[in-house]
């Protein structure tokens, strides 16, 4: 293996995926990237703009860059607030990555996907990477247009693009950002700090969901699975169990029985009623042997445990 860029990755997902990286690879074989101008901590980092064709064309020149982790996207909740924005990061920056793969002749290139590309017409219960997918939001409508474009790129030019359908993901390690699901970990968050939560969801609101340490070990075990066997690109299901705010409080108040939730549904309710209540992710298990660790027990109090740890510190 050459060098590793992950573009975005300062975000949730890429925060984390960085740090399992570089330990596994080691941190002279990873190179982060993000929009912001710096970086804390021991990492080799340097400022990119997906937006920019030239700019990443020298990125990769200069640091023998041969895969890319491509991580760099706007979120289903902020999309909706600024689509041209979405739009111009999630589908113009990801065919830029496509461009270079190309062009370069790159060896691999990971790009996560969503649920958020199904759609209100999808059928709820699980769904398979084969159904209806027709998405309501500028966030699904681009990651859908981004699945499609790495599946022609690679029947059309044997580029090796691969890449999974995340559900909401549970992480304590990175604040909630802009996505529909993260009332999941702000309100884990509440609980441990001893304040109340209002959600923006109603309680019986039903999403696929999964712990970040599955995530990554999903991530990583696509990337490294040889290519022959699998038989889909860009759009594995991955998931592990399925919630309710109503669920998430009730175990919650196992370790926090005081603790009170209030409901109030906003925007993201449009969002989420959309998705599926759950997904079949049976062809990840066949291809790639892809098996969570985490059920939904298990993942809140490991989410209480270091987040105890993490506000003490």
């Amino acid at each position: 293996m050459g060098t590793i860029l992950i573009t975005g990755g300062l975000g949730q997902i890429g925060t984390e995926l960085s740090e399992h990286l570089i330990s596994k690879y080691g941190s002279e074989k990873v190179l982060v990237s993000d929009i912001k101008s710096e970086a804390s901590g021991d990492i080799r980092y340097t400022r990119l703009d997906v937006a920019d064709l030239d700019k990443i064309m020298k990125v990769i020149k200069e640091n023998d860059i041969t895969d890319i982790f491509h991580l760099a996207a706007i979120l289903s909740a902020t999309g909706e607030k600024d689509p041209f924005l979405t739009f111009n990061v999630n589908l113009m920056g990801t065919q830029n990555m496509y461009t270079v793969v190309k062009k370069l002749n790159l060896n691999k290139l990971f790009i996560p996907s969503t649920i958020g590309v199904y759609g209100p017409t999808t059928p709820k219960d699980m769904v398979p990477e084969d159904t209806v997918i027709r998405p309501a939001t500028m966030y699904g409508i681009t990651k859908i247009s981004a699945e499609m474009l790495g599946e022609y790129y690679s029947k059309k030019f044997g580029m090796d693009v691969r890449g999974l359908r995340f559900p909401g993901l549970i992480s304590y390690k990175f604040p909630p950002t802009a996505g529909t699901t993260d009332y999941a970990v702000d309100m884990i968050i509440h609980a441990v700090k001893g304040e109340d939560y209002t959600c923006y969801l109603k309680q019986d609101t039903e999403m696929p969901m999964m712990y970040m340490p599955d995530a990554l070990d999903a991530v990583i075990d696509l990337y490294e699975a040889p290519r022959s066997n699998l038989t889909r690109s860009t759009d594995y299901n991955v998931g592990s169990y399925s919630i309710t705010p109503a669920s998430l409080y009730e175990e919650i108040k196992k370790y926090y029985p005081e603790f009170r939730v209030e409901y109030k549904p906003d925007y993201r309710q449009d969002i989420a009623d959309g998705w599926p209540h759950s997904i079949d992710f049976t062809k990840a298990q066949r291809d790639w042997n892809f098996k969570p660790k985490y059920d939904f027990q298990r993942t809140v109090k490991d989410m209480v445990l270091n987040l105890k740890r993490k506000l003490k510190a």
